[in-house]
């Protein structure tokens, strides 16, 4: 009897491409100058923003699904070391839940990890601090390592302090 799997590799902003040394310099410029600031930690909450709204996951893309909903993000930065995450879900109903969520930065591996099943609707980025669902997005894999990226940029601007 033949065996079949279905492999869903986990991907790492870590191991997306060789980081040389300049790299990250020149990262943070193309975003601070993408978005006209000096301050990086500016730049790379208004990126990752943009990626989230960019690649969220809407109603319209759930065709045939038995619950189709819009589902956004808005990242903003809390206290010391603290990324706070709003996570609004709006029903075809018009009724909209709103979730909180505060992930303390400090201690967790910046390098975020990614997955994008071939057979689903979307891309799941796990938590830094315990690998679970933390975002979820619209299944397009350059979206899902673009936003991994950048809050894993995120996340050692906020360690820093």
């Amino acid at each position: 009897m033949p065996l079949f799997c279905v492999c869903v590799p986990t991907v790492s902003a870590q191991n997306q491409g060789s980081l040389g040394s300049d790299e990250p310099a020149r990262y943070l410029a193309q975003i601070k100058g993408l978005y006209l600031t000096e301050n990086e930690r500016d730049a790379l909450l208004a990126h990752s923003n943009d990626l989230l709204n960019t690649y969220a996951l809407r109603a319209a893309y759930q065709v045939g699904q038995p619950d189709p909903h819009d589902l956004n993000y808005q990242l903003s930065v809390g206290g010391p070391g603290e990324l706070r995450i709003r996570e609004e879900i709006r029903h075809q109903n018009g009724t909209v839940a709103v979730n909180n969520r505060t992930l303390s930065v400090y201690g967790v591996d910046p390098y975020l990890h990614y997955q994008c099943p071939a057979q689903g609707l979307v891309c799941v980025v796990g938590s830094p601090a315990d690998g679970s669902p933390m975002l979820t997005l619209l299944r397009d894999p350059k979206g899902a390592e673009e936003l991994a990226k950048a809050l894993s940029f995120l996340i050692r601007n906020l360690q820093k302090g």
